[in-house]
Parts: C-alpha cells; sequence; structure tokens
C-alpha cells in the first residue's frame, strides 16, 4: 500500500520555512537543445523552467525523477546522471519563505509525446544559451549556461 504523503498548502509553508525542499529537475538534452516548460501556475508562472519538483518521504532520487517525469511531462525516461544541483534563494525572495535545493538529473525521454500537466502551458526545446527567453527562473540559468556552450 503506497502512503500519501501529500501535504496541505499550510504544512506545506510550515515545514519548508523551517528546513530546505529537496527536489529533483528533469533535463532532458536532445539534438534539438534542452526541454523547457512554461509555468501555468504559482509559484513561477509565466516563467521558464526545468520541469521538477519535491522528492518524497523515503522517495529514491530516480524514483522521483521518474515520477516527475511521468506527472509533469507524461512520459516515461531513463536515468542518465547527475548534471549539477542548484539552490533557490529566488524562492524565499518571491515567497518570503523557503529555500528549495534541487538535483539536477541527465535524463533520456522514451518519447517526445509529451502530455503536460496543470503546472506547464507550453513545452519547447532551447538549442543555444543565447535562445533561452528573459522570463526564466533566475537559477536556471547558470544550469543551461554550462550545458547549453
Amino acid at each position: 500500500m503506497e502512503t500519501d504523503y501529500t501535504l496541505t498548502d499550510e504544512e506545506f509553508k510550515d515545514v519548508y520555512s523551517k528546513v530546505p525542499r529537496l527536489c529533483v529537475e528533469i533535463i532532458i538534452k536532445t539534438d534539438r537543445g534542452v526541454l523547457m516548460t512554461l509555468r501555468d501556475i504559482e509559484p513561477c508562472k509565466d516563467l521558464w523552467h526545468i520541469p521538477g519538483g519535491t522528492i518524497l518521504y523515503g522517495e529514491s532520487i530516480d524514483a522521483a525523477a521518474k515520477r516527475i517525469a511521468k506527472k509533469e511531462l507524461g512520459i516515461k525516461v531513463k536515468i542518465i546522471g547527475l548534471a549539477g544541483y542548484a539552490e533557490y534563494p529566488s524562492d524565499q525572495k518571491s515567497r518570503g519563505w523557503g529555500w528549495p535545493i534541487a538535483l539536477q538529473i541527465f535524463c533520456n525521454a522514451g518519447s517526445e509525446d509529451f502530455k503536460l500537466d496543470k503546472q506547464a502551458r507550453e513545452f519547447k526545446f532551447f538549442k543555444k544559451f543565447s535562445d533561452i527567453p528573459r522570463n526564466i527562473i533566475e537559477e536556471h540559468k547558470k544550469i543551461l549556461e554550462k550545458i547549453l556552450t
């Protein structure tokens, strides 16, 4: 039986205003570039970002990456390895609390038949760092600069 670790908004704020939130981000890089999605919900609505989310209690990093890819992109992925990590002080600035830390995971997509969930309204591949839009999560610029140059 699978346990539901979903937090209410109040619980989420209470917990993550006291401790960092560990996340994974799914980096899918193909000959077309790096996949990004345009957020359609808060936080970061209307900003391009690398898909990702919270690692649940008791969940492995690989399992979290696969779960998030399935949920947010509608695809299965194969884990390749760790690309890096990012800390998100912008979360604290925008919300007044929170400090996510994301493990950025290189993944191969099982298909490009993406089915976005409610979190994003569009996806696009970006091939060159100079092509990334201005409306992007600030911390994602650093990882994209490394992998797109």
